[in-house]
This record gives structure tokens, C-alpha cells and sequence, in this order.
């Protein structure tokens, strides 16, 4: 029932990121803004989220739980109002900025709250769960975006978000356990002030790489550097300051959460990459329009649908190492069809292919997460969310990052040909090789929760979070 709660709240803010992908050129003609102010409408929203992302653990110990998530929902919801009515372009940015916010926290609160539920029973089949927005999200997100924008204009894009969110504020309010927020925790300002703008300001700099031809350019250089100082600046504070820390850093001492989040790294980096070149390929060398090109990238999520409960049943009976090592080995060789693609390649091919790579990650996925919240004691799976997020979405930019300039730079010899597009896959297909092997780093079997031990500081000072009713027995 948690999860089922969680999961109808979590859809609206999957489905707004697909769904207005597929509505830029929309909005650039009804606001009368140019291509670069426009694409602000999802670059603010995403860097909304990820200053936000940092603050989830601190922000759950402060309010609770379930008084967190209809905070964040409720913002999320105001914020798909107000982009609805929005005026003009930096009306419509900033209302965004609202959306990236309540989502920021929602995204790792969401498998917080359910890994937390579960107590550390049935990981692969919570995992399942969870991963189920992210999953629906590509197949059906620019399918309705498209049929929204072929009945009605752009506003019905923020305004279909409203339904999930007032039904799943009420089935929060009905369904989720109340938990007493910890007394005396104190916000890491320190830790604040250089993570979130550290990861904002290199998310920033690499979703420039496109275009901007590379990493040479200052709008890439000088946010990506200042990110990673400030993010260095981050791992030498958190190391000094412990377990008060905004994020504590030393759960990645256990290997599981660390193996995790670096496959998880990986993952993001493969599948970021392949879902930015997909479309490019059909719309750039197959003359595909921006809804032709979506429904034809269905198969991979369908694929993807299709694995989640199998690899959680597998997970819990044989371990996550071998169905994640699986799971990767399927993605790299379903990917080598399009290695060599051309202009002319069988659609037939590709999209079976599709199918394929998507089952595969969809297999390798639901593993890795698990394995990362294994052996964790309650208090310390929101810290473990928030690095597993983190890990994937710097994966993601990093490897969308790192594929852009292997497209443009065979673009700027042969302009339009596929050749490009073959090489810049090949980069997809390395990182899930280089994934494969290190899958054996995870466990070989289901690792129990520990239990939650009490604090021997005092309460002022504790980090620990409490937990009432269901959740207390369980753990």
C-alpha cells in the first residue's frame, strides 16, 4: 500500500519531464522566445531539482516522513498550476524552478519511504516497485505529450500532472504512517552551500556540451570546474564533520551502497546516453518527426516493463550479482546492432534490438538498487537514496556529456551521415562492457537490514531519525 501511494504521487513528476520534451518547438512559437530561452523550461526545472536532492534526508528528519512528501507534493502541484496559466517564457521558467523543487525531494524520498517500509524484506520485488515511474515514464510520456499537443495546446501538458497529484495527496493522507520528526537536528549549512550549487554548477556546464562543440568552451569549463571544486570542498567537510553531515559520506565505507552507485553511475551513463542519440538517429538520418520518433523508442521501455518483475523475483532468491551481471551483458550485446547502423538500416532490427536492451536494463537495474539499500539500518537509507540518486544523474550528464562530442565531431566531417551515429553508440556499448564485469563486486545473496541501534549521543545533537508504529516493529 506504501508503495502504491508513493508510486501514484511519483508519476506526475516522471511523466512532466517526458511529457514536455516532446513540446519545445510549441512553446517557442506560442511564447514568441527563441530556441535557447526555451530550453530554460527544462534546464531550470533540472537544476530546481538537484540543488533540492541534498536536502531530502536532513529535510525527512526534520518533518517526518509523510508530512515531507505532501509538502513536496503539494509544491509540485502548485507548480504544474502555475505553468499552466503562465503568461510568458520567464513567467513559465519560473514556475518550472516550483516543479523542479517539490520533485527534487520527492525522487529519492520516494525510495526512501518504501525501502523503509519494507524493512529490508523482498528488496528485488520493492525495487520493482520503485523503478515502475521511471519505466512508464519513456514509454507513455511522449506518446500523450504528442496526443495532447495534436488536440489542445501546450497548457494541457502541466495541467494532466493535476489528477495524480490531488490523488495522491489524498492517498497519502490515508495511507502513510505518521512519523515523529527528530528533535535538535541541525541543517549542515556548510555542507548546503557546496553541494548543491557544486552539482548544480557541473550538471550546468555538461548539459552545454551539445551545444557548445565540446568541453573547450568557457560555459562548460568554468561551471564544471567550480562544480568540482565545490564538490571536493564537499567530500573534505563531510569526512571531518561525520555523521552530521548533510549527506554521510562514510556509508559508501559499505561495499554494497558503493558497488551500487557506481554501477548505478554506469547505468545512468548508458542509458542517458543511448536515449539522447535515439531520437537524434531517427529524426536526423530516418526524417522522423518528434512523436514518430517516440513511439518508435516504446519497444526499449517496454522491454525495460517487461524485466522489472522478473529481476526482482531473481533478486530475491539468487543475490543481485548475477541478474545485474545479466542484465548488463544483454544491454552491451543488444546495443552492438547499432554500432553499425546506416541510413537505411531494418526497422525491424533495430526496434527488436530495443526491445532486447531494454529488458536488459531492466534486469540490470533492479539489482544494483537493491544491493545498494542492502544491510542498511533504517536511519541510514535516506543518506543511501540521495547518493544513489546523485550517482546516476551525474552518470546520465557525464556520459550525455561525453556522447555528444563523439556525435558532433564525426558530424563536422560528414554532416547528417549515420557513421556518427554508429560511433557515438559504440560509447554506449563500452560503458555497459565496462559495467558487466564489475557486477561482481555486488553481493551473491540477500543481505538483511541491521538492526537500528540507539544514538549514545544526546538527542541534541543526533542525527538519528525515529520511527513510529509499522515501521519501528519492522525494523
Amino acid at each position: 500500500m506504501t508503495a502504491f501511494t508513493i508510486i501514484v504521487g511519483a508519476m506526475a513528476v516522471v511523466f512532466d519531464a517526458t511529457i514536455v520534451s516532446v513540446a519545445i518547438q510549441d512553446l517557442t512559437t506560442d511564447l514568441r522566445a527563441s530556441l535557447s530561452t526555451i530550453q530554460w523550461v527544462s534546464t531550470g526545472y533540472l537544476l530546481a531539482m538537484f540543488v533540492t536532492i541534498p536536502v531530502a534526508g536532513w529535510a525527512q528528519a526534520v518533518l517526518g516522513g509523510r508530512t515531507l512528501w505532501l509538502v513536496s507534493l503539494s509544491t509540485f502541484l502548485l507548480g504544474s498550476i502555475l505553468c499552466a496559466v503562465a503568461w510568458d517564457a520567464p513567467s513559465l521558467i519560473v514556475f518550472r524552478v516550483i516543479q523542479g523543487i517539490g520533485g527534487g525531494v520527492m525522487l529519492p524520498l520516494m525510495t526512501t519511504l518504501i525501502v523503509q517500509a519494507a524493512g529490508g524484506r523482498n528488496v528485488g520485488r520493492v525495487m520493482a516497485a520503485i523503478t515502475l515511474p521511471t519505466t512508464l515514464g519513456p514509454i507513455l510520456g511522449p506518446v500523450i505529450g504528442g496526443g495532447i499537443l495534436a488536440l489542445a495546446d501546450w497548457r494541457w501538458l502541466f495541467s494532466v500532472n493535476v489528477p495524480f497529484c490531488l490523488i495522491g495527496l489524498w492517498l497519502a493522507c490515508r495511507n502513510l504512517p505518521a512519523e515523529s520528526p527528530s528533535r535538535g537536528v541541525r541543517l549542515d549549512a556548510i555542507g548546503l552551500i557546496l553541494v548543491s550549487p557544486g552539482i548544480t554548477a557541473l550538471i550546468y556546464g555538461l548539459s552545454h556540451v551539445p551545444d557548445s562543440g565540446g568541453f573547450s568552451s568557457a560555459s562548460v569549463l568554468v561551471p564544471v570546474i567550480g562544480g568540482i571544486v565545490l564538490l571536493l570542498a564537499f567530500i573534505v567537510w563531510a569526512r571531518a564533520r561525520g555523521a552530521d553531515a548533510l549527506i554521510d559520506l562514510r556509508l559508501l565505507r559499505h561495499l554494497p551502497l558503493a558497488s551500487g552507485s557506481f554501477l548505478g553511475f554506469l547505468a545512468g551513463a548508458t542509458l542517458y546516453g543511448a536515449m539522447f542519440l535515439l531520437p537524434l538517429y531517427w529524426q536526423q538520418v530516418r526524417g522522423q518527426d518528434a512523436l514518430g520518433a517516440g513511439l518508435l523508442l516504446i519497444p526499449q521501455g517496454v522491454g525495460t516493463l517487461l524485466a522489472r518483475n522478473l529481476a526482482g523475483t531473481y533478486t530475491d532468491r539468487f543475490g543481485p550479482r548475477w541478474v545485474a551481471l545479466a542484465g548488463f551483458l544483454v544491454v552491451t550485446v543488444a546495443t552492438i546492432p547499432f554500432g553499425f547502423v546506416t541510413g537505411d538500416t531494418n526497422y525491424v532490427l533495430l526496434l527488436v534490438s530495443l526491445l532486447v536492451r531494454g529488458f536488459g536494463m531492466g534486469l540490470a537495474i533492479v539489482p544494483l538498487l537493491g544491493a545498494s539499500f542492502m544491510g542498511l539500518t533504517h536511519d541510514e537509507i535516506p543518506n543511501a537514496s540521495i547518493i544513489t540518486r546523485v550517482a546516476q544523474q551525474l552518470g546520465g550528464s557525464i556520459g550525455t556529456a561525453l556522447i555528444a562530442v563523439v556525435l558532433q565531431h564525426a558530424g563536422s566531417h560528414d554532416p547528417g551521415s549515420a557513421h556518427g551515429f554508429g560511433n557515438a553508440f559504440w560509447w554506449a556499448i563500452a560503458f555497459t562492457a565496462v559495467a558487466t564485469p564489475l557486477c561482481l563486486l555486488l553481493p551473491g545473496r540477500v543481505i538483511p537490514a541491521r538492526p537500528t541501534r540507539k544514538p549514545r549521543r544526546s538527542p541534541a545533537s543526533s542525527r538519528h531519525i525515529p520511527v513510529t508504529g509499522a515501521a519501528e516493529s519492522e525494523t
